[in-house]
This record gives C-alpha cells, structure tokens and sequence, in this order.
C-alpha cells in the first residue's frame, strides 16, 4: 500500500505486529514516515519484518506479562500513536469453553489493550503531545456468532473500553477509537476462508459481496491516527461491507 498521509517525526507502537493486520500497518506507517515499533511475541516474525522494513524497530514480549510489558514498553516510549492489534480467537462452543481460553483471551483481548494503552497514554500526558489510540476490535463485537462466546465478549467489552478511553483521555488532546472489521483476507483468513462451502453464508449477509482486504482495515486505521479524523473519537469504524446493516 503506498502512503496517502504522512506521519514523518511521530512514533508509533504497533502490537501483534508479526503477521497479518499488524503487520500491514507496522509497514505503512514507517513508509509514511513515522517512527514504528513492532510488538509480537514470535520473535521469527519479527525478523521478517525487519528485513522487509529495516527501519523498523522491534519488540518480543507476551502482553499476558505485565511486568515484562511495563519495562519494555516503558523504555521504548514515548509514543504518539498506537495501534492495539495483538489478538486471540479461542473458538468454542459456549457449552465447552474452557477457563484457560477464557483467561488467555481476557488477558490479551482486553486486559493487554487496557495495560499498553495505559503506559503510552502516561507517556502521551508527561510529554504533553496529542496523541492518537487505534484498537483492533471486529464486527463480532457487535453480532452473536456461533462458537465465538468468549471472542464476541471481549470484543464488545474492548469497544466500550475504548469509548471510556476516549472520554477521559479526550481532555489530554488523546483521541481512541476502534475499527470493527468483518473477515478479513490475510494469509490465514485465507487459508480459514477459502472453501466456498463455508463462506457463502457469511458472504452472503454482506451487501457488497466480498470480504476485507487487509489495505482496507490499514486505510481506516491510517485515517483514524492522522490528522485527518482530528474531531473523531469513541468512535467504531465499521470495515464490514455493510453486514450489520443486513
């Protein structure tokens, strides 16, 4: 994706930046100029994207360990942008879900956004710079899907986190806002989705026919942290093709 807004001088913090979403906007914002540090807990992933964007800085930690969290990014800051991507999908049906991918999926779902978006919100404050918060949430935060109890739930709770967020950093000139995308084609999305069988349902709830391309959730997302969207925020950018209105 080439560029369209520039965020040349800002730093920016980029979790579940290995693969895919992540990834993707880790790449774009150093393109565009910014000051990127990529968080992924699988350090081969991070090599990658290294060699893909050498300007890139990186970071190998698990965000379900807040004390490693709290030194790391701590001493990697200040940022000015964030984008809280890092997810779990622990599908289950309700009747079996387990107390391990509930706990896993609380802990990086909500808890690791609540926790990292709190260290660089701090940084934001002490520094006195406006500064710009984009969570990674999913149209599941909004609709009931079969055996995605557990994702659905933290996905509606990761949305009203960010409304919370928005109304007590707004006063520190700190915008939060979410994207709420549907399926979307990265690599595994694609191996997840390729068999027609199976996502005709889902494509066929959608009014414009098609799945996400990762450069769309990328350009929502590079909207929200610029300049551009300076008046948006608690707002939920829905990247879904129309389905919630299906």
């Amino acid at each position: 994706m080439e560029p369209h807004l520039s965020f040349r001088g800002r730093r920016a913090l980029v979790t579940g930046a290995g693969k895919g979403i992540g990834r993707a906007v880790a790449v774009a914002l150093s393109r565009a100029g910014a000051r990127v540090t990529a968080l992924s807990r699988t350090a081969a992933d991070l090599e990658s994207l290294t060699r893909e964007c050498p300007g890139i800085e990186t970071l190998c930690l698990d965000l379900a360990d807040w004390e490693a969290v709290e030194a790391a990014v701590g001493a990697a800051g200040p940022f000015e942008l964030l984008v809280n991507n890092a997810a779990v999908a622990e599908l289950q049906p309700f009747l079996e879900v387990t107390r391990s991918a509930l706990q896993r999926s609380l802990d990086v779902n909500f808890g690791a956004v609540l926790h990292v978006s709190q260290i660089v919100a701090r940084q934001m404050i002490a520094q006195g710079v406006a500064g710009a918060i984009v969570n990674v949430s999913s149209q599941a935060s909004k609709r009931a899907l079969r055996d995605h109890a557990v994702y659905c739930s933290t996905k509606s709770a990761l949305d009203m986190l960010s409304k919370v967020m928005a109304m007590e950093l707004g006063p520190h000139k700190i915008r939060v806002n979410t994207v709420n995308p549907t399926v979307v084609m990265t690599d595994m999305g694609r191996i997840n989705w390729s068999d027609p069988q199976k996502s005709a349902a889902m494509i066929n709830r959608i009014p414009l026919g098609k799945f996400a391309e990762v450069d769309d959730v990328v350009n929502s997302i590079l909207f929200l942290l610029s300049d551009k969207s300076a008046m948006t925020t608690g707002s939920s950018l829905m990247i879904d093709g129309g389905f919630l209105v299906s």
